[in-house]
């Protein structure tokens, strides 16, 4: 290698060098594992006051998130003083170790020796800070570990909370309106696929589960103008395409499809009393978690978990709903669902209170 070519990968090593440096010394501060120790911190002191607001919004069931709430707080009190404590000493222990580094690489920043005399420094360093950066990523590790475990727990629950606050947001902007304790459920991005397999035009919207009904609502925006094929205006299109009451379902299966069968599915037989005899859809979440979903709302297994209790006067009128028509005495098949005023006889036509 010619003097010029060393000269120049020596002062290349060496702007690499001051690089490394300046992230080395955000990294023995330990900053990233900071982040992460105060976002979790968030987490935990915010989720009380999150489900508080899910409850007032009309989220009835998974009575235990207020307990694993509390779980939580009483765990990170524990946890967190040692957490602290380990990571003021590691980034202690790393920042002394960093000064002499500093020093060095600045002076040989400053020299202007032969490429030949600085190649073995240069080379020296570089394997300094190499070692030193391993300690920095071992150190977040054995920090790390010591809560990974509290902190999956955590983003789990602080996941559903999420998924649940965008099924109230959704409720509160559908086209149709719950009836009287029926409560929501889930809900999920999906387009209904009508001939089972998903085209361009089938509709998009929002599937909700409730403990009564499974619902699709469109709720997209279609274009109204288009200059040279590309929508210059549009609209939102919303309304309600079909419910059918939870009864209905008789089986559920997940199936994937698209590229890579990333895409999940949700394939649902129904019974009597179902607007169709089968549905199908492409949703934005795991099929196999809205099968079980859909499994537990038919078994009426959420009913169990409810935090807020129905009302006793409104599910009394289920039970004494009547099994015949009161004006010609043709059987009632209609699936009468919590909430109901009224009934229509289907065949002579007469209202039935409820």
């Amino acid at each position: 290698m010619s003097n010029n070519s060393l000269a120049d990968q020596i002062r290349s090593d060496i702007q690499s060098l001051q690089s490394d440096l300046r992230a080395l010394q955000d990294g023995v501060r330990l900053s990233s594992v900071r982040d992460s120790v105060e976002d979790l911190q968030t987490s935990v002191n915010g989720m009380e006051q999150r489900i508080k607001s899910l409850r007032s919004r009309g989220y009835a069931f998974e009575k235990d998130l207020e307990g694993k709430a509390a779980d939580f707080a009483a765990q990170w009190a524990e946890l967190a003083p040692n957490i602290q404590r380990q990571i003021e000493r590691d980034a202690q222990s790393l920042s002394r170790s960093l000064r002499p580094l500093e020093a060095q690489i600045v002076a040989l920043a400053a020299k202007n020796g032969s490429p030949a005399a600085l190649r073995p420094q240069v080379s020296k360093l570089k394997s300094q800070v190499d070692a030193l950066q391993g300690r920095v990523e071992a150190a977040e590790s054995g920090i790390r570990g010591s809560y990974d475990n509290f902190s999956m727990a955590v983003n789990r629950v602080q996941m559903q909370i999420g998924k649940l606050e965008w099924m109230l947001k959704e409720l509160s902007e559908a086209s149709f309106e719950l009836l009287a304790t029926e409560s929501g459920i889930m809900a999920v991005k999906a387009v209904w696929a009508k001939d089972g397999k998903e085209r361009k035009d089938d509709p998009e919207g929002v599937l909700y589960l409730t403990d009564q009904r499974l619902i699709f609502e469109r709720k997209e925006k279609v274009a109204t103008k288009k200059v040279l094929f590309v929508a210059t205006e549009k609209k939102l299109v919303q309304e309600t395409l079909w419910e059918t009451p939870v009864a209905t379902i008789e089986s559920t299966k997940a199936r994937k499809e698209g590229f890579m069968n990333k895409d999940d599915f949700i394939d649902i037989a129904l019974g009597e009393g179902a607007p169709y005899d089968s549905l199908s859809l492409h949703i934005w979440q795991p099929a196999d978690e809205w099968v079980a979903l859909l499994t537990r709302a038919k078994a009426r297994e959420f009913d169990a978990t409810r935090a807020i209790e129905i009302d006793a006067e409104t599910a009394a009128k289920v039970k004494s709903a009547p099994t015949q028509c009161p004006s010609c005495g043709g059987a009632i098949n209609q699936v009468i669902l919590r909430g109901m005023e009224s009934i229509t006889c289907e065949f002579c036509g007469v209202v039935i209170r409820l």
